[in-house]
């Protein structure tokens, strides 16, 4: 068990033992309530971009996304809201490794991640041919056009959650939806 104090240290507690961990760090902007209607307007975005999308398939984007983009508080978001919705413990660790660990997922998945991090990485200043291509053979341009929204918008939420290093740790499975 796990329990935070009001300094907000944690200590995880068993009948043998008890472990010290690093005090939590404090956000630097707590952006929503300075720009709530960026807020309000980001949550309707990410409503509009979800619609037509497998739940699980969008959960997947969205850890990947956050591992890519070192934002804690949506790796630790999406990976709860995925196991609440019944995604295996073992897909969402392997998705640190998916290219070596393929077995995990299917070839739609697999072309979803792939444009995730082409879209998330965009290092080449653009998405690789074969990379749009594969995710096209998967996906119907409608589903495509929703995935490539909600890819965009999950890295969105990642420049707020990393810009302004909010907490992970804190957020219950659906709280926002």
């Amino acid at each position: 068990m796990t329990t935070r104090s009001d300094d907000g240290t944690a200590a995880a507690t068993t009948a043998a033992t008890a472990v010290e961990y690093a005090p939590e760090h404090t956000p630097r902007l707590r952006w929503t309530e300075h720009a709530p209607e960026v807020f309000k307007a980001m949550l309707r975005l990410d409503a509009a971009a979800r619609k037509g999308l497998d739940a699980k398939l969008l959960e997947l984007v969205k850890i990947r996304a956050s591992q890519l983009n070192h934002c804690a508080l949506c790796v630790d978001m999406h990976s709860k809201d995925a196991l609440a919705g019944g995604e295996s413990v073992e897909r969402i660790i392997q998705l640190s490794a998916w290219e070596e660990s393929e077995h995990f997922y299917t070839e739609q998945e697999l072309a979803a991640l792939a444009l995730t991090e082409a879209v998330t990485v965009l290092t080449d200043g653009f998405v690789p041919d074969a990379v749009y291509e594969r995710a096209a053979k998967h996906f119907a341009e409608a589903e495509l056009a929703q995935l490539i929204a909600a890819i965009a918008v999950i890295n969105a939420w990642n420049r707020f959650g990393v810009t302004c290093r909010l907490v992970p740790g804190h957020y219950q499975p659906g709280q926002y939806t």
